[in-house]
């Protein structure tokens, strides 16, 4: 896996996430639940600013793109014509030692060498840092009863495989991720990933249907309705944002992998004989130019092409948009190549036909199509680690002192801009305060705050990412009405006029 250019913490930002109401573990006041987590004031701001942008830009201008809300249980049947019930599961593996349970294709194994000699395996999650490697690797040496053994670091950090390719001899002398003897981890079984649910007033096997886990499925149902209804022709797309549920066996990393998330996915539907590969770079670029648009910079996204042989037998090709997420470099956006397959096993399973009448060329035909699938959770969890800082500015009194700043983009901040009275026991400059907090309130959300010193409300808005100040002081009574507009980033101040503000805030948020 290629280094992690990241250098921000998780746990700074899980700290900070909580400190200001982002996101909180869901039923915190029971303990929390595993898996589920729930988002505070400013949290859904953001987030609801990155799903209400994507549409914006992947839908609403666009004039090849439609929408789509499916509903997240549908008939069973559509699982079973789409496979997923009876394929849709992960490897397992069980620690009999701890009594964890890992995906086994997010263990990987790594031999260990005591002074130039093998000494047995050790298993860390995907992601883990070579200090995590040796850290366990010291464990197995102490097992050994060799304390003094030299370490291959080079070789411990150059070797990792795929818990699933390893075979049941090196299972056996391989030290789990939580375990303190060898050979505790289990072969590698199936685990079902659908959550079951039941419909309807009986309780039997005919009730039984699922918590949708993707949202592709809704869109591959509904396709003839739109193309019946919508007066879309190919080349065209169909979006949808919604909620998907996955009974993910170690669900980790915060918002990363959990069991309830949100996805933001276009099916986008060609002719057979189309150039996908043209469409599916042309995808791929659209994609990186969007998230850097919404402040995830360029550099820190990388590609991940797919190998043949790791293929889908159904896929042409698959492409994932890789991130440095604090805990490694992990898959963003996946776009993919997924042939005709769906909409024929929905053919084949419903008895209605798929095809469509291509006007241009007079043909009928079951489309092929090209996926985008980003989850709107690792998204937001991509934009707060590119946004995270930590700097040194100087205060009221001129000294030096640490900030933590949220460098969003102004087009996904949760507030846009917070105002502020430079004191709040002078009436008039309260009064001309909110009087312009309450007209940029017609147009965006922004903060009034009149309490504490200026530095330190300055201070607060910048660890929430809040791009601009706008402070009503004296010389806006008493001299030429301007206000004093502060930048988050640079905390340089300026003099503008209230009407000037509209119109640089506009130009800031909207592009």
């Amino acid at each position: 896996m290629p280094e992690n250019t990241n250098t921000s913490s998780m746990d700074s930002i899980i700290a900070l996430c909580k400190r200001r109401g982002f996101i909180f573990a869901s039923s915190e006041i029971y303990g929390g639940y595993n898996g589920f987590f729930d988002y505070g004031p400013l949290g859904v701001e953001l987030r609801n600013n990155i799903k209400n942008i994507w549409w914006r830009d992947m839908v609403q201008r666009r004039e090849d793109v439609v929408g789509l809300d499916s509903s997240i249980i549908m008939h069973p049947n559509i699982w079973k014509a789409s496979g997923h019930v009876d394929g849709f599961s992960d490897p397992m593996v069980d620690c009999k030692e701890s009594k964890l349970r890992y995906r086994a294709d997010q263990l990987f194994v790594s031999e260990v060498f005591l002074d130039d000699q093998s000494a047995g395996y050790i298993a860390t999650l995907e992601g883990s840092a070579l200090s995590e490697k040796i850290k366990q690797a010291k464990k197995l040496r102490n097992l050994k009863g060799n304390k003094q053994a030299k370490i291959d670091e080079a070789k411990l950090d150059s070797c990792n495989i795929d818990f699933t390719e390893i075979k049941d001899a090196e299972r056996l002398i391989t030290l789990g991720p939580d375990a303190n003897e060898l050979g505790t981890l289990t072969e590698p079984r199936e685990f079902k990933l659908m959550f079951e649910t039941k419909v309807g007033s009986l309780a039997d096997e005919s009730a039984v249907a699922y918590l949708r886990p993707e949202t592709a499925q809704g869109i591959f149902s509904n396709y003839k309705n739109i193309v019946d209804t919508g007066r879309v022709k190919i080349p065209f797309g169909i979006a949808q944002i919604g909620k998907a549920f996955r009974n993910e066996i170690t669900p980790r990393n915060f918002i990363f992998r959990s069991r309830e998330f949100e996805q933001m996915e276009i099916e986008y539907f060609i002719a057979p004989d189309a150039d996908w590969k043209s469409l599916h770079r042309e995808w791929l670029d659209n994609c990186i130019n969007w998230l850097a648009s919404i402040g995830i910079p360029k550099e820190s996204i990388s590609e991940d092409v797919h190998p043949e042989d790791k293929l889908a037998f159904y896929s042409r090709a698959t492409t994932d948009l890789m991130f440095d997420f604090p805990h490694g470099r992990q898959e963003l956006w996946g776009v993919a190549c997924r042939s005709d397959y769906d909409l024929k096993q929905h053919q084949e399973h419903s008895g209605k036909s798929m095809e469509i009448f291509d006007e241009a060329t007079k043909q009928k035909f079951v489309p092929h199509v090209i996926e985008p699938s980003l989850g709107v959770d690792r998204t937001l969890l991509a934009v707060l680690t590119a946004a995270y800082d930590e700097d040194e500015i100087p205060n009221d009194k001129g000294a030096v002192e640490k900030r933590t700043v949220l460098r969003f983009s102004p087009k996904i901040a949760p507030y846009k801009a917070a105002i502020f009275p430079l004191v709040k026991n002078k009436p008039e400059l309260v009064e001309l305060a909110l009087d312009l907090y309450k007209k940029l309130q017609k147009r965006w959300n922004v903060f009034y705050d009149a309490s504490g010193a200026i530095g330190r409300r300055y201070r607060r808005q910048d660890e929430i990412g809040t791009p601009y100040g706008i402070t009503i002081d004296f010389d806006t009574l008493e001299k030429d009405g301007t206000v004093t507009l502060r930048d988050r980033d640079t905390t340089e101040q300026k003099r503008m006029l209230p009407e000037e503000i509209f119109e640089f805030l506009e130009s800031a948020i909207e592009g």
